[in-house]
């Protein structure tokens, strides 16, 4: 579903805008007007590591007027497999710096800053307010729930995206979208953040180079369409990406529970700031699944991690359908019983949650997440040695 454009077209182009986005202005989608608009857009970028690099560089090569990019990290050697704003000769320079000096190396026409301050709670809404949208590629869940969270303040669009190992998740949230379009935001997906340490950074688990620059090359591909209000944008679907079965699937995404109106700043689509109560897949505490697994109400217990896990172990009598295969193929809720509860299980959380949201879409309502997945689960007692 198109949304109305969210920047308002700025000046004339001159003659060398006109050479410099040729490419653009031949398109009917963008056009003269779709180029202004960018030109006149200002945006924010969270990170300018894996998912920052290609975002950053493809949104000052389209043209993208002002850009600030946030990130108090330094440049490592490991960063460079990913991290293609960065060279060699950066390693150990602040990456707004080398960041900063590679958009500007680009294009002449994007006035970018940087802001090195770490990004939290505390100062999100200050660094983000007059952005018209944002976009979050940073790696750790406290900022990525600071940054959801000004965004919900502001009224302004995030588009969001993670990557594990060789799979991704893309959207956009905006719970400020104008009416009649869906407007979910992270705390309708996963409600509160992961224990800490609970789900493996990139540094611990790997990360496929390339799949991160297409996953940047896609946000910023979604920040182009929410400017210049052309095609339909990732608002209320989550794609799925499996960059080793070269496969990509779509989640239903909804707002959950009533929201309250509260009037925000104006900007050129000026919809009405929300707060968001949200209400979320209820968890069962691994003592209490426990104790109901042999019961007369035992529930039908589904394990959605990858096989090679479960080696680690498993629930008694789970069921194993991966996460992948219960939100890209419709057929494999087929077999899950409506009438009793469903409890779904991964490592830590955040899969189970995402399998949940993509059954509550086919109208199962009975589900539960084991509360801190296989990591709070008890370890199977040592086998007893009879000694004769």
């Amino acid at each position: 579903m198109t949304l109305p454009p969210l920047v308002a077209p700025g000046p004339a182009l001159t003659g060398d805008q006109v050479s410099r986005y040729s490419r653009h202005l031949l398109m009917p989608t963008v056009g003269e007007g779709g180029q202004r608009r960018l030109l006149a857009a200002n945006i924010a970028v969270i990170g300018a590591g894996g998912l920052g690099s290609p975002s950053l560089m493809y949104l000052a090569g389209a043209g993208v007027g002002r850009i600030t990019v946030v990130d108090d990290d330094i440049v490592d050697e490991t960063n460079l497999q990913r991290q293609v704003i960065h060279s060699t000769a950066d390693v150990g320079r602040p990456k707004i710096d080398s960041a900063l000096e590679r958009v500007r190396a680009l294009n002449p026409d994007v006035a970018i800053t940087g802001v090195s301050e770490h990004l939290d709670a505390d100062n999100a809404s200050r660094i983000l307010a007059g952005h018209d949208l944002v976009l979050d590629g940073s790696d750790n869940f406290e900022t990525r729930y600071a940054v959801a969270d000004a965004c919900d303040e502001l009224g302004i669009p995030l588009v969001w995206a993670a990557v594990y190992r060789t799979e991704a998740h893309l959207t956009v949230f905006w719970t400020a979208a104008p009416d009649g379009h869906p407007a979910p935001g992270l705390r309708d997906l996963f409600p509160t953040p992961p224990a800490p340490g609970s789900v493996p950074a990139c540094g611990d688990a790997g990360v496929v180079g390339p799949l991160v620059g297409q996953v940047g090359s896609m946000m910023a591909t979604e920040a182009i369409k929410l400017i210049t209000g052309v095609g339909a944008p990732l608002l209320g679907r989550l794609l799925f990406i499996d960059v080793l079965a070269a496969s990509q699937r779509e989640i239903p995404l909804v707002a959950r529970g009533p929201r309250r109106v509260r009037r925000g700043a104006s900007r050129a689509v000026a919809p009405a700031v929300v707060e968001v109560e949200t209400s979320s897949t209820a968890l069962l505490s691994p003592a209490d699944l426990a104790a109901r697994l042999t019961g007369a109400d035992a529930p039908f217990v589904i394990d959605v991690r990858e096989e090679h896990e479960l080696a680690s172990g498993i629930v008694p009598g789970a069921v194993h359908i991966t996460v992948s295969a219960i939100t890209g193929d419709p057929a494999a809720s087929t077999g899950i019983p409506s009438d009793r509860d469903i409890v779904l299980v991964c490592r830590a959380g955040p899969r189970a949650h995402l399998a949940a949201t993509a059954l509550r879409a086919r109208g199962l309502e009975r589900l539960f997440v084991l509360e801190g997945g296989m990591l709070a689960w008890p370890d199977p007692p040592p086998p007893t040695v009879e000694i004769r």
